[in-house]
C-alpha cells in the first residue's frame, strides 16, 4: 500500500496542476477575447464615423453644385425675359406710334369731310 499513496499524490497533483492551467488560460483567452471584441467595436465605429463623412461631404457638394446650376439658369432665365420685355415693348411702341398716326391722319380725313359736308363742297369720287 505504500507504494500507491505516492501515485495517488503524483496523479493529484497532475491533476491538480492541469485544473489550474486550464483555469489560468481559459481566464487569459476570455480576457482576449474581450480585448478582440472591444478593438472590434472600435474599428467599426471608426468606419461608420468615415463613410458618415463621406457620405456628408458628398451630398454638400452634390447640393452646391446644383444650387450653383439652380442660379445659373435662373439668371440666364432672367436676362431672356428681360430682353424679349425690352424686344416686345419696343414692338408694342411701334405699333402704338402707327395706330396714333393713322388714327390721327383718318380723324384729319373725317374732320375734313365734315368741314366740307357743312361748307357745302361736294364729296371727292
Amino acid at each position: 500500500m505504500k507504494i500507491h499513496k505516492p501515485i495517488a499524490i503524483v496523479f493529484t497533483s497532475a491533476l491538480a496542476v492541469l485544473i489550474s492551467v486550464g483555469s489560468a488560460l481559459a481566464q487569459d483567452g476570455a480576457k482576449q477575447d474581450m480585448k478582440t471584441a472591444g478593438t472590434d467595436t472600435k474599428n467599426a465605429a471608426k468606419n461608420t464615423g468615415h463613410a458618415v463623412s463621406t457620405g456628408t461631404k458628398k451630398t454638400y457638394n452634390k447640393t452646391a453644385s446644383g444650387t450653383k446650376t439652380a442660379y445659373h439658369k435662373t439668371a440666364n432665365g432672367t436676362k431672356t425675359a428681360a430682353d424679349k420685355t425690352v424686344d416686345g415693348t419696343k414692338t408694342v411702341g411701334k405699333d402704338v406710334g402707327h395706330g396714333t398716326k393713322v388714327a390721327a391722319k383718318d380723324t384729319a380725313n373725317g374732320t375734313k369731310k365734315l368741314g366740307d359736308k357743312i361748307a357745302g363742297k361736294p364729296t371727292p369720287q
